[in-house]
């Protein structure tokens, strides 16, 4: 089949690379893709993963320099669930569709060890309703509101000794299926040197314990100088709010506290400036890396549907060939039910035909006991004024005492 199609559809080994005589205009075929993008707009997905009150919120609005929606969390849930809300952003002519995913009540339960769970189910989830869009007969992936997680910033409580086991448990079970930036919610309630020391520890620990993070792409010339540097700054320190404070003539975004302000927008004082920079350069290569855990996902799920690109021999299998060897399986599975539903009725008859032999027998001996029973009710009353004068008549009562019980006994045991 395979050498069959290479003949019939000659394939090109080689390229060769010719030059144009005169201007052709291809070369606006970059300008057409950035128009098209622009006019249908971007999406981004970010889930944030961490303890109740520990800055997630506050960081969003930081972050996006949008006041978000938020409604305050309770500490009392019994299980971990997940939010998700989206707002339509623009800046100059982008418009950008960012969905933000909470973890409600993420280790607030006394038994944390399947805390992460339900945030695993959430990330399979939009991998699964993607690809139930994928494998529609008519699809629309164009339109289609991708909610596939793009980065995942997972929020460590600044204790500034060591990562808790929720968190390596929890980053562990992630790491395979989304991009994780970890990052140190409420840095500011620790000083520098400890907050250095404890950048130090937590990705000691990561590597330690096999946890894969998300490294920033350093193949790109044009960003490799400012990549690098980020990878030697995660975990971020962040710190956010929205509040303002006046500083000499200017309102900058603080927070206030006895001691001093900390600027949310001074590089100096947190990472979160880094954090945006970062997210903002880098978004397209995190959409692209969701792409691939996607792929995973996606062959898994269809090789456990029974899909494969191998046949038997190693060759590729073609959709000719798939679709013979699924009717072929069809025909099989039908055969096998036609049998099994021929034995099926096979075994009815021959229970209706034991059914019925076993109710005639019991209908005679029914009848041959209500007879029986009338003979010695009338030989009962008979007996007292008709003296047995005879020995024949005396064998004949014997006898039907005898059939009586015997009938008597034949019942017991049906």
């Amino acid at each position: 089949m395979a050498a069959s199609n290479a003949g019939r559809y000659p394939q090109n080994v080689g390229c060769r690379t010719l030059s144009l005589s005169a201007h052709v205009g291809f070369d606006s075929l970059p300008d057409q893709l950035v128009r098209k993008s622009i006019k249908h707009g971007f999406c981004f997905n970010i889930l944030c993963v961490g303890e109740t009150g520990i800055g997630k919120s506050a960081l969003m609005s930081s972050l996006f320099n949008t006041n978000f929606d938020n409604s305050p969390s309770t500490h009392f849930l019994s299980s971990v669930r997940l939010t998700a809300q989206t707002y339509e952003l623009q800046e100059s002519n982008v418009l950008l569709k960012l969905t933000i995913v909470k973890t409600v009540g993420f280790g607030d339960q006394v038994n944390k060890a399947d805390s992460y769970q339900p945030i695993v189910d959430y990330i399979d989830a939009q991998f699964e309703a993607y690809l139930e869009e994928e494998l529609k007969v008519i699809r629309s992936l164009f339109s289609y509101h991708d909610s596939r997680i793009h980065v995942c910033l997972y929020f460590i409580s600044p204790t500034g000794r060591s990562l808790k086991p929720i968190d390596l448990l929890t980053m562990r079970n992630l790491d395979s299926k989304v991009n994780i930036i970890p990052v140190i919610g409420k840095a500011d309630s620790i000083s520098k040197a400890e907050l250095q020391e404890f950048k130090k520890k937590i990705m000691s620990e990561l590597v330690s314990n096999g946890i894969r993070i998300y490294q920033f792409p350093t193949d790109d010339e044009t960003v490799s100088g400012i990549n690098t540097m980020a990878n030697g700054y995660l975990p971020f320190a962040v710190v956010g709010s929205m509040e303002k404070v006046k500083i000499g003539n200017k309102m900058v975004r603080a927070r206030q506290y006895p001691w001093g302000i900390v600027k949310v927008e001074n590089e100096s004082h947190c990472d979160t400036i880094k954090l945006r920079r970062m997210l903002c350069t880098n978004m397209e290569d995190l959409r692209e890396k969701t792409c691939a855990y996607y792929e995973s996902y996606r062959c898994c799920r269809l090789e456990k549907l029974g899909c494969r690109d191998i046949g038997p021999e190693n060759k590729s299998i073609s959709l000719k060939m798939m679709r013979e060897n699924q009717e072929g399986f069809s025909d099989r599975v039908l055969t096998k039910f036609e049998r099994l539903m021929l034995m099926h009725q096979e075994e009815e008859l021959k229970l209706g035909e034991k059914k019925k032999i076993l109710e005639d027998e019991i209908a005679h001996f029914v009848k041959k006991k209500a007879i029986t029973e009338s003979i010695l009710s009338q030989v009962s009353v008979s007996t007292p004024v008709v003296s047995l004068k005879t020995q024949g008549l005396q064998k004949d009562y014997h006898k039907i005492l005898a059939v009586a019980k015997n009938i008597d006994q034949t019942l017991l045991e049906l």
